[in-house]
This record gives C-alpha cells, sequence and structure tokens, in this order.
C-alpha cells in the first residue's frame, strides 16, 4: 500500500521517468558505486507495481543508452577508465532490477529486454576484462541473481525453450571466465584477484542447476555441450585451489560445498566428477568429509547430502543394482576399488560426529550413514568393534547391546520409510551411548 502511494506523489513519477545522471550526480560518483544497487531496486519495485511493458520499457531507456555505447566501444576502449565505470555501473543497476523481479511477469519483462540482445555486451565484458574484478564480480553477481529462481519467477511456458537459452548463456559465461582466470597468475591478494570471482561462478552454476527450469537431459540428447563445458570448468576451478584455502575464506567455503552438493545430488549421473581420475575424485570427497567436521552446520550439512547421493548411487548401482553398470557407475567403483578404505573411513566420521559431538543436524547425518551401512555390512561391521574396543570394559556390554537396536526393524533398502525408522534408532542410539 505505501508503494502504491508512493506512485502517486509527482517526485516519484519524476524520479522514475528522469533516473538519469543528470538529475542523479551520485550515479557519476566511484565512492558511490555500491548504492546503485539499492536505488535500482527500490525504482524497480515501484515500477514493477503496476503492469506494462510500455511503463517498463521507458524506464529502462537510460539503461539501454548506457548499453548500446558500450556495444559499439572498440575493444582497447574497454580497458579505459570511463568505459569500465560505465559497465560496472549498468551491471549494479540491472542487478536491483533483478532482485525486485518477484513474480513470472516482472522476470519476464527483463528477461526479454536482455536476451538476446544484451547478452553479447556481458560475455565479451568477462573476455576482455578477466583480470580486473572491479569489472567481472558486479558482473557475476549480476548473473547470480538472474539466475535465481526466487519465488518461482523462472517459469516458462511449457512450449519455452527460454530456461535452455538462458542456461547456455550462463555456460559461455562461465567457461569464458574460468578458462581464463585459470591462466593468470596468484596475484598479492588471491581472494580479491582470483576466489572471489571462483566463489561467484560456482554460485550462478548451482542456482542454475538447481532452478529446476532446465531440462538437462536434453544437452547430451542433441549433442550439446553448454552443461558439460561448464561442469569440466567449474570442476577445474574448485581444483585450482587448495582444501587449506576453501576451508580458510568463508565464502568461498559456502559455495564449494554448495556446488558440490547440487553436483552429487542432481547430477551425479551425468557428473565429470566420476570421470576424473582416482587421486582427484578421493580429493573431492575427501573434502567433503573436512566439511562434515566443520562447526559450519550449514556446511556439514550440504557435505552429509553430497556424501549421501555418492553412497546412495553406489547401493542402487553396484551393490543392489540389477541391470549393467552405466559408465558413471563403473568409474564409481573402480574408484572405490583402488582406495577401499574411503567410504569406511567417512562412515567412521559420521559415527564420531552423532556420538561425540552436540551435533544440531542429526537428521541429515543419519540419512548418509544409512547409506553406507548399506554398502557393506562388513563395514559397519568392523566400525563397531573399533569403536566398542576404544570404550571402557565395564561399558562395552552395554554399548554392543545399543549398536544392535540400532538395525532394529531396519531393511536392506534406501526407501524413504526405512530412512525414517533408521533416523529413529540413531536418535535412540545416540541418547543410551552417551547416558552415563
Amino acid at each position: 500500500m505505501t508503494g502504491k502511494l508512493l506512485l502517486k506523489l509527482e517526485s516519484t513519477k519524476f524520479i522514475i521517468a528522469n533516473h538519469s545522471r543528470e538529475n542523479f550526480p551520485f550515479l557519476e560518483e566511484y565512492r558511490c558505486v555500491r548504492s546503485r544497487t539499492n536505488f535500482y531496486y527500490i525504482l524497480g519495485c515501484l515500477v514493477f507495481m503496476e503492469d506494462g511493458p510500455v511503463k517498463f520499457r521507458s524506464f529502462m531507456e537510460p539503461l539501454l543508452q548506457v548499453a548500446v555505447n558500450l556495444e559499439a566501444s572498440a575493444d582497447a576502449a574497454f580497458r579505459t577508465d570511463v568505459v569500465k565505470y560505465a559497465f560496472t555501473g549498468l551491471m549494479r543497476d540491472l542487478r536491483g532490477i533483478a532482485m525486485a523481479t518477484n513474480s513470472r511477469r516482472t522476470y519476464g519483462l527483463l528477461f526479454d529486454w536482455l536476451y538476446p540482445s544484451r547478452m553479447p555486451l556481458l560475455l565479451r565484458a568477462i573476455s576482455l576484462l578477466t583480470d580486473e574484478p572491479e569489472v567481472t564480480t558486479p558482473l557475476l553477481k549480476f548473473m547470480s541473481e538472474f539466475v535465481l529462481n526466487k519465488a518461482q519467477r523462472l517459469t516458462f511456458d511449457s512450449s519455452s525453450p527460454n530456461g535452455i537459452l538462458l542456461f547456455r548463456e550462463i555456460s559461455k559465461l562461465i567457461v569464458a571466465y574460468g578458462s581464463r582466470i585459470l591462466l593468470l597468475p596468484n596475484g598479492t591478494n588471491i581472494y580479491r584477484s582470483k576466489y572471489k570471482g571462483i566463489w561467484i561462478s560456482l554460485t550462478v552454476l548451482s542456482r542454475a542447476l538447481c532452478g529446476n527450469y532446465v531440462n538437462f537431459g536434453v544437452f547430451e540428447l542433441y549433442g550439446d555441450r553448454a552443461l558439460a563445458d561448464a561442469l569440466d570448468i567449474s570442476l577445474k576451478m574448485t581444483l585450482s585451489i587448495p582444501l587449506s584455502d576453501i576451508l580458510t575464506f568463508k565464502k568461498l567455503s559456502k559455495a564449494y560445498y554448495g556446488y558440490m552438493e547440487v553436483l552429487f545430488n542432481n547430477h551425479i549421473t551425468i557428473n565429470s566428477v566420476l570421470n576424473l581420475d582416482t587421486s582427484t575424485f578421493v580429493h573431492i570427497v575427501t573434502s567433503l568429509e573436512s566439511g562434515l567436521k566443520g562447526l559450519d552446520t550449514g556446511i556439514s550439512t550440504q557435505c552429509a547430502s553430497a556424501i549421501d547421493s555418492l553412497a546412495a548411487f553406489y547401493f542402487n548401482n553396484i551393490t543392489a543394482g540389477d541391470n549393467p553398470p552405466s559408465p558413471a557407475a563403473l568409474n564409481l567403483a573402480r574408484h572405490i576399488g583402488e582406495l577401499p578404505s574411503l567410504f569406511p573411513q567417512i562412515l567412521k566420521s559420521l559415527f564420531e560426529i552423532i556420538i561425540f559431538e552436540d551435533a544440531g543436524n542429526q537428521w541429515s547425518l543419519s540419512r548418509p550413514i544409512l547409506s553406507l551401512i548399506m554398502i557393506s555390512e562388513q563395514m559397519f561391521s568392523d566400525l563397531r568393534a573399533q569403536i566398542l574396543a576404544s570404550q571402557p570394559l565395564d561399558q562395552q556390554q552395554r554399548l554392543s547391546q545399543c549398536f544392535d537396536k540400532l538395525m532394529t526393524d531396519v531393511t536392506r533398502s534406501l526407501e524413504p520409510k526405512n530412512r525414517d525408522r533408521f533416523t529413529q534408532n540413531l536418535t535412540t542410539f545416540r541418547h543410551d551411548f552417551r547416558a552415563k
């Protein structure tokens, strides 16, 4: 109601119709550049309160002029401060407007304005200025907002190819940025020069992969490399960062583990992770184990989810699979065959967290525990013996009974009801095990 009242004021009408640098000098000031996103978010909210593409196009006219001027600039001019500031300003303005789109209708207005006419400008800028984080960061942050399917705003008609077309543009940007950033030397401030752009790129890709507006099977069916290339370059970017740095930088850590969760949950059958050599695959899975042991509950939950997907895939396709295994399943079996201690070590870590720590995400941790137990009963028996041997002799009989109760009424399957029953048993197990 407040917004509708504001729209009746002459001053508000003037601002919406005249949001140029001549009327708002702060848009020219570099020190005020961060305020541009908020400014256009507020204006976008006001504009989108009223229906009508005509009013939206009129509102976007100043931004269109900036985009047209940038498109007419020579490649060499992109290195000048004037062009760089104009482009970064445009990206911040568009991000604010994208933040204001909270419905299918309003998002469609911005999408039609941007695609396909403006997308080549973004690809050109990220290709020419990969080594300029003050340019690439606003661009990637805009894309991170633009691909986010909040409030189901990215819902296209059943006959519309827009979801696929959008992902192809995302893939082009990520591949262009990733292939170039990996070749650049590490600067004195590696977080600013490399890591920040990489974690935002991972966020862009994660949001696109789990946005539920793209049928990714189409790419493989028609031989389109967009998905495969995006996954390939994103993995190369993550592997270029030492695990110690991933765990040190909080935003990088959240983006990395969020990406891994999406990758293992949604794309494991076409996942290039399983196509990697065994040492690299083990490095990635070990990083998930490190995330489990961290203090951040959100990251621990994401790691548990990724491990559960991996273990469930192994159980369904190798342990209990009836059909001939797929190439992905064969690769996974090869990795585990070369390092058979991988799954037992993760199961041990999960049990240690459950038993000895006050984890706030016990439900999430119970999921991969059951999947790993289902893979090999012998693995669970060996771990049980290890844990009991580490306890005082007078406690071992009682604790052995706790383990017996853990698998009560639990069948050899990963059906939802069976999972829930195991989670309930695990809660009881933890309480009884920790009892004095």
